[in-house]
């Protein structure tokens, strides 16, 4: 967990059909990501290997596994993610997704840390 109250969403939201995360933070932004996004830079070893950058993955996701089924906390430091196609293993810390929250316009040549 951070002290910067960039880094510490009050709600996130994942309306039904919209396929668009809403997230709310502490320091009064609100960020909406695009499901593509999201599951384009999902953050697990499945997706991005075990170092290096996180880069866009896009193009593998059926309709299915663009549309959220569930989101969960993970302690006081990130949400775990759960697509309608069963894929689940990407952790995304408040930071991680914090910095999606930030993109705009074409994700494909984007990277991001760790």
């Amino acid at each position: 967990m951070t002290d910067d109250p960039r880094h510490e969403p009050t709600e996130v939201r994942a309306p039904r059909g919209a396929r668009v995360l809403e997230v709310d933070w502490a320091d009064g932004f609100r960020g909406r990501v695009p499901h593509e996004v999201l599951r384009g830079f999902c953050p697990c070893a499945q997706c991005q290997g075990h170092d290096g950058p996180i880069r866009f993955v896009g193009g593998g996701a059926s309709a299915a596994g663009l549309e959220l089924s569930d989101i969960r906390e993970v302690g006081q430091y990130a949400v775990q993610l759960v697509w309608g196609d069963g894929h689940q293993t990407g952790i995304y810390s408040f930071g991680h997704l914090r910095r999606l929250c930030g993109i705009s316009g074409d994700p494909s040549n984007r990277t991001l840390p760790r």
